[in-house]
């Protein structure tokens, strides 16, 4: 694939129509059976998603913390992967990692010091590049972090807005 042919036609796009680079993601969670599960709808997608089995799930299926460490390794991932691209890099292999903790005492309300939710998340990349410098692997690493969406806004928040209708 030629990310560059893809992606030229992208780039004169936005460049030309300012604001038509504005896009707008959806997901919705929709109730099921039990109070502990739902179902999360991205439009491409449908995941089932419950409490944490430290909460009170069962531990079938995903919950919401695993989610969100999924989407930042598969950010990271892509990213890396159209990163090294994009700057010829040939990797023969890329493999993101995602950690995070928490303590769930905040989460089930018995200690109100303990936070809600993610004390730390790290993020491990395993690349392997033979034929790479040091000096690319550094602008690798960089740019990743630079364009990796998730990361990005888990370093910069983004305005909240709440709504009940």
């Amino acid at each position: 694939m030629d990310l560059r042919s893809v992606q030229r036609p992208l780039k004169e796009k936005y460049r030309s129509e300012p604001g038509s680079s504005r896009i707008t993601l959806e997901a919705k969670a929709s109730q099921q059976d039990t109070p502990i599960s739902c179902s999360v709808d991205i439009g491409r997608a449908v995941y089932e998603a419950e409490a944490h089995a430290g909460v009170g799930g069962t531990g079938a299926a995903a919950c919401s913390g695993d989610l969100l460490l999924g989407a930042l390794a598969a950010c990271a991932q892509v990213t890396c992967q159209m990163v090294a691209e994009a700057m010829g890099i040939e990797a023969e292999r890329i493999e993101v990692k995602v950690e995070g903790e928490m303590d769930l005492a905040g989460t089930l309300g018995i200690s109100k010091e303990t936070p809600v939710g993610f004390e730390s998340i790290r993020t491990t990349f395993e690349v392997e590049a033979p034929e790479a410098t040091e000096e690319e692997l550094e602008n690798l690493r960089r740019k990743t972090e630079q364009y990796c969406v998730v990361f990005q806004t888990l370093v910069s928040p983004p305005r909240l807005e709440t709504e009940w209708a």
